[in-house]
């Protein structure tokens, strides 16, 4: 199949690639000084990696990953898209069809689309990601380019063929003290049963992921319940059977060692509905009858406060991470499925969608929401005041499109001033890279380095206020964001 290719990029085999030890640290030489002391405090903490999407299955069969290119490009969406924005296929990298159509099968044609295009990551997260990879992990020094394409892909398939280059054993090499994968309700939770055998059951954690069946617009909505069911050993025929089931599947979850769960709704509302009405709805959508986009909005907002009480009775922290249109393109979804339609961020209103539950729940001391965003407009006005006054509301670090350098300085800048440091839950990775996750760690501490020592030159933190909140960032709040209930 071929695979259009972007100019050769023939200077790149005269480069050899290094990382610069300031890169992403401040200009200015002063801040640099003190941004390297602060950094230097941190780099070397564990990873604390509670917003993952790593599969479990990958943990527990701990195989050998296939080669580069399904390590590297295949899966991660960052890099796909970008390519694909120059006028490439999903199928020509590789990208799995949902029918089993054709698709590119050499590892090694995607991969040399990949170094060849190389320039088109210049100036985004990806590029420093990539970087820190190809040089920390594979221990590449070669820059990519069409010319260095095969000497690369050698280099990296030779290091996922060590043994030491297993899942498990990356645990240890990356530094990751604890990491969650996400998992849908109706998961059996088998892969997290054999990591609990194979001793990794505190290292290894679920997280309930309950979107399928609590958005009646998603496709798939009635096999998904279907599957809840049955994951749960209750036949449901009524509203009361779900939420029961719903109950059930959380308490596995916590059984299994969850400490979270995750909600990718469309909007944040969280407005209840009557309790008659909203049976009579699920009773509707079971029985196959057909439901506005009105209704299934309106029953996702009556779901999350129903989550929200049930975080109160089992410990769970309530992640909500709204504004994403999810399968922007039908064809592209209906081609190659979730995670590959072209997702695109929306505005969302937040201050009177979570009046609701905050109304309820937060001053409830059993209850812990992490609020996440796409639009950076809100930081100022709406997320950082709730995250600032409500003790059960901690806001979540940038995540997705705003995971990078630039967003993460702006939303130092935009959210401090009214939240705080310790309102927020310190650096929360959101990936299915596993072999990025050091490198987002890394990019974050530097980030935050640098925040810290302008606040140091501007006399507005002692050094040693900088560098014990720096620390507490990169490590201490997200452990305690997440911490079981009863060590809290």
């Amino acid at each position: 199949m071929a695979v259009k290719l972007a100019t050769p990029q023939t200077s790149a085999t005269r480069q050899k690639l290094e990382l610069h030890p300031d890169r992403a640290l401040p200009v200015d030489p002063d801040q640099r000084a003190i941004a390297r002391t602060i950094y230097a405090q941190t780099k070397d903490l564990p990873l604390i990696c509670m917003h993952g999407h790593v599969e479990a299955e990958v943990f527990a069969t701990d195989q050998p990953f296939a080669d580069p290119a399904q390590l590297l490009i295949v899966p991660d969406h960052y890099v796909t898209r970008m390519l694909v924005s120059q006028g490439m296929t999903l199928p020509e990298l590789g990208v799995p069809r949902l029918d089993g159509g054709p698709v590119e099968t050499d590892p090694r044609t995607i991969w040399r689309a990949f170094c060849t295009n190389w320039k088109l990551y210049r100036g985004t997260p990806s590029r420093y990601w990539l970087e820190h990879e190809l040089v920390e992990v594979f221990g590449v020094d070669l820059v990519p380019s069409a010319e260095t394409a095969d000497a690369l892909y050698d280099r990296i398939a030779s290091v996922v063929a060590d043994p030491d280059f297993r899942p498990l054993a990356l645990l240890d090499r990356f530094n990751i003290e604890v990491i969650s994968t996400t998992d849908a309700a109706s998961s059996d939770l088998s892969h997290h049963r054999s990591l609990a055998e194979q001793g990794y059951g505190e290292r290894v954690l679920p997280t309930f992921r309950p979107d399928a069946v609590a958005c009646m617009d998603r496709a798939g909505w009635r096999r998904s319940v279907d599957a809840l069911g049955v994951a749960a050993g209750i036949e449901i025929g009524d509203f009361a059977g779900f939420l029961e089931a719903l109950r059930s599947r959380r308490r596995a979850f916590v059984a299994a060692g969850a400490r979270a769960s995750d909600h990718g709704h469309d909007l944040a509302d969280t407005t209840p509905m009557d309790g008659h009405a909203a049976e009579r709805l699920f009773a509707r959508a079971l029985a196959g009858e057909q439901v506005s986009l009105e209704e299934a909005r309106a029953f996702a907002a009556h779901m999350l406060f129903e989550f929200a009480g049930m975080s109160v009775e089992d410990g769970l922290v309530m992640q909500l991470h709204p504004g994403v249109l999810r399968n922007h393109h039908d064809g592209m979804f209906a081609q190659h499925g979730l995670d590959k339609g072209f997702d695109i961020p929306h505005a969302v209103e937040y201050t009177r969608a979570l009046r609701p539950l905050l109304q309820a729940y937060g001053t409830d001391p059993r209850f812990r929401m992490i609020l996440f965003t796409i639009d950076e407009t809100v930081y100022t006005r709406e997320l950082a005041p709730m995250a600032g006054v409500y003790p059960a509301v901690k806001l979540g670090a940038p995540w997705w499109f705003i995971d990078s350098p630039e967003g993460m300085r702006r939303f130092r800048e935009t959210a401090t001033e009214t939240a705080g440091f310790y309102n927020t839950s310190g650096f929360v990775d959101d990936t299915r890279a596993y072999a990025s996750i050091p490198a987002r760690h890394d990019l974050f501490r530097r980030i935050d380095a640098g925040f810290l020592a302008r606040l140091v030159l501007e006399h507005r933190l002692g050094e040693d206020e900088a560098v014990e909140t720096a620390q507490d960032l990169a490590y201490h709040l997200p452990k305690a964001a997440y911490a079981r209930r009863d060590q809290i």
